[in-house]
């Protein structure tokens, strides 16, 4: 059985990017940290759960970005998948187009199982996984949180978790597409000897080219509006019992 897992390389959340002055782009610290989508994290175990069940089962990673994301390569490949590929793409690119490449790529090989992340945490959109599944005609479930694999029959059983907690339960014939959906498993920790292999074989990579003018168009980046605003009484006891009550009196709450 062979699996291909579709990873991405976000920005750590830490970094707090602020928005640039055109009100489109984010001004990046140049200290900023990237690493591996954590839908995606679960994506790559998930293949590693199926590959352990199932032996002779081959795990490849592949990513749509700039050079940085061999790093997200070769985490999935610290993790446990036989291979990495990067298909290099400088620019961003909307997720009709990412999902264009990496069809172009999974065309390439015969892939019984193909997951992707939910999401991805920057853009939480959701939109890669299903797109794919579309382009190559695979059948498709979304954000599932259980998965049976039956490779000997070509078959895979899901559960999928719907609004009020109640589960869904599809049946879908092999290949298809799967997005991850978190609580599905938890990520095991790189082994080294895998990450020291990973470091040491040379990940190919693919150049896209330019991709096409996009279908969706960034109008505009906005903060989060502050809801409450929190007011420090730094004063006396008398001070501040004064201030609290006038407060209060303001907000009529007195």
């Amino acid at each position: 059985m062979r699996i291909l897992v579709c990873v991405k390389q976000v920005l750590d959340p830490d970094a707090m990017p602020r928005l640039g002055a055109d009100g489109r782009s984010l001004r990046i610290p140049d200290e900023a940290i990237y690493r591996l989508n954590r839908y995606d994290e679960l994506a790559v175990e998930e293949a590693l759960l199926i590959k352990e069940a199932n032996p002779g089962t081959t795990v490849d990673a592949v990513s749509v970005g700039p050079a940085r994301a061999v790093d997200v390569l070769r985490r999935a490949m610290g993790m446990g998948a036989d291979r990495g590929f990067l298909l290099l793409a400088e620019s961003p690119a909307d997720p009709f187009a990412v999902a264009g490449r990496l069809a172009a790529f999974a065309k390439n090989d015969s892939y019984e199982l193909i997951l992707c992340g939910a999401v991805s945490e920057d853009e939480m959109q959701g939109v890669v996984g299903p797109v794919l599944a579309a382009v190559l005609s695979l059948p498709c479930a979304t954000a599932i949180v259980a998965a049976q694999i039956d490779a000997a029959n070509g078959a895979a059983e899901v559960e999928r978790e719907l609004e009020g907690g109640r589960r869904e339960r599809l049946a879908l014939p092999l290949p298809c597409l799967l997005t991850v959906q978190s609580g599905l498993n938890r990520p095991r920790y790189p082994a080294v000897s895998h990450l020291l292999r990973a470091h040491r074989v040379t990940i190919p990579v693919w150049d896209v080219g330019r991709f096409a003018a996009p279908r969706q168009i960034l109008a505009r980046l906005t903060e989060p509006q502050r809801q409450r605003a929190g007011v420090v009484l730094d004063g006396t006891r008398a001070e501040n019992a004064a201030r609290l009550l006038a407060l209060l009196q303001e907000k009529g709450l007195l």
